[in-house]
Order: structure tokens, then C-alpha cells, then sequence
């Protein structure tokens, strides 16, 4: 059984980003740029926020963290995003997720340039993505691909079950692996599939992503089928010196006795997430001064 360890592969895509960033440097004058939005005290986005921060010092790319209360209002926040795109400076531009209930998300990720969208949520690069055409993909759905590579587990004429079907992961994931350069057959299941269990089990890779502790277990995989476990949910654990655990969607404990390869949780596909946003907003970068890397 392989461990899909991200931590690993991360440090390697941070460290070619550290390179191409420091090309930009020299050519440009600037290091490449991200501007990350977060409105509101989420704890949990608040922390995602500065592990991005942390990312961008290590691989060389300026950030510009704008935070706001809650109160932000809509409009004052697509104007802030109009400022940002039309800032020269500015190569990416993040709006943290999620965002206040008054505030529409759509709206909100529509107004971002295209070629400024490091997320890779808006319509064009969605559309972009399904067709087939260059863009800037989603980091999450990314980095599963990369470290599919890097493992050295093929996609092309395998099953593949996804479980969860959002703008994030399933959604663009299943679009990815269908182009012709992955050649998977794809199965997306979700909360209103009858049962998962017969798919998962026809399967040679299954990618979870539903944030339900231990719906994957072993008797549910094909023996050597790699699982890709997305899922982190934080359960209250009294044995536990913090006094909680970190678990994913696959019972891990079970399911690697199965499996030919799994991805821990936490360090599994979380450090690929924020590796392929510095990735991600390096290609911008570049992309806006007419060089694809």
C-alpha cells in the first residue's frame, strides 16, 4: 500500500514555483502578486487565509491581505473587486469562501477577471475547463491530478468514482478527468445517489469529497483501488491532547489494508490545495505579460 503523501509533493511544486517566481522577479521587476479578500472572523477561513500567506513568503509572491467585517456590504465589495482587477500590480485575486449570507457568492466570483482568477470558479474558466481548453483550473481538482502523476497512477481507461459533485471538486474533477489526455470513465455520485456503495466498489480510483467521517470503508473498495480522501472534519476527541481529531471520509485504518494506495488526512490533498494556488497564481503572473510557462 502507497501513502499519498501531499506534504511531499507540495514542498516540490513550491520549490519550482520559488524558481519560475524568481524568473518573473527578474524579468519584471515585481514578484507576482495575490490578493486575498476575506470578510468576516470564520475561524476556519481565517486560518486558510494565513496558511496562504505563509505559502506566498516562502515561494517568493507578494500577497495584499484585504479583511473586513462581516458588514461588508455587496456592493462595496464588487467595487473592491473592480479596483483589483484593474490594478496592474495585482496577478490573482482570492475571495475566501464562504461569504456572509447577504452576500451572493456567484455575483461575487463572476466579477473576478478570468486571468486573475487563481480559484479558477468563474464561468469562463469553468467553461474553458470543460472544453478542453487552456486555463487556470481549480486548485483542489488540480492538485489530485498531480499527485496521480507523481504516484505514478494512470487515469487513462480507468473507473473512477467521485462522491460529491460541488463547484470545488466533483464538478470540475470529473470535467478534468474526462479530457483525452486522462481518458477515465467517471461516475459522480452525491447526496441523492440511492446507494454508493455498488459504485465505489466497480472502481479503480475513488476521490471523496463530502466532509462525512468514515462513509468509506473497506469492505466497500476493490481490492488495490487508490482512494483519494478530500474529506477533513474536525471530531471531538476527549483522548486526544487537543481534545479533537482530524478524520476524512475513508476509514483509514480499514480501508489501507485494502487499497493499493491512500492519501492521509490530514497531509494527503489539503498541502496540494494551497501549493496549486501558488502554482496557479505564477501561471497568472506570467500569462498577463503574454508567457505561458
Amino acid at each position: 500500500m502507497i501513502s499519498l503523501e501531499g506534504t511531499e509533493l507540495a514542498s516540490i511544486v513550491k520549490k519550482q514555483c520559488a524558481a519560475d517566481a524568481s524568473d518573473f522577479l527578474s524579468r519584471f521587476g515585481r514578484k507576482p502578486l495575490l490578493a486575498v479578500v476575506l470578510i468576516g472572523s470564520n475561524p476556519s477561513s481565517r486560518s486558510y487565509v494565513f496558511g496562504k500567506r505563509k505559502a506566498c513568503d516562502l515561494v517568493g509572491i507578494d500577497h495584499r491581505d484585504l479583511f473586513f467585517p462581516s458588514e461588508m456590504t455587496e456592493p462595496g465589495l464588487l467595487e473592491l473587486i473592480d479596483g483589483l482587477n484593474t490594478d496592474d500590480d495585482v496577478d490573482g485575486i482570492l475571495v475566501q469562501l464562504p461569504l456572509p449570507k447577504h452576500i451572493n457568492e456567484s455575483k461575487v466570483i463572476n466579477r473576478i477577471l478570468p486571468s486573475k482568477d487563481v480559484d479558477g470558479f468563474t464561468p469562463i474558466n469553468m467553461g474553458n475547463l470543460l472544453l478542453g481548453n487552456p486555463c487556470l483550473a481549480p486548485c483542489t481538482p488540480k492538485g489530485i491530478l498531480k499527485m496521480l502523476d507523481y504516484y505514478g497512477i494512470s487515469t487513462d481507461s480507468k473507473d473512477v468514482c467521485i462522491i460529491g459533485r460541488s463547484n470545488i471538486v466533483g464538478k470540475p474533477l470529473s470535467a478534468m478527468l474526462l479530457q483525452k489526455d486522462r481518458n477515465a470513465t467517471v461516475t459522480v455520485c452525491h447526496s441523492l445517489t440511492s446507494n454508493i456503495r455498488p459504485h465505489v466498489a466497480e472502481s479503480d480510483i475513488v476521490i471523496t469529497a463530502v466532509g462525512k467521517p468514515g462513509i468509506i470503508d473497506a469492505s466497500m473498495v476493490k481490492p488495490g483501488a487508490a482512494v483519494i480522501d478530500v474529506g477533513i472534519t474536525r471530531v471531538e476527541d476527549p483522548s486526544s491532547p487537543k481534545g479533537y481529531h482530524w478524520a476524512g471520509d475513508a476509514d483509514y485504518e480499514s480501508v489501507s489494508r485494502v487499497c493499493g494506495a491512500i492519501t492521509p488526512v490530514p497531509g494527503g490533498v489539503g498541502p496540494m490545495t494551497i501549493a496549486m494556488l501558488m502554482s496557479n497564481t505564477v501561471d497568472a503572473a506570467f500569462m498577463r505579460k503574454g508567457i505561458k510557462r
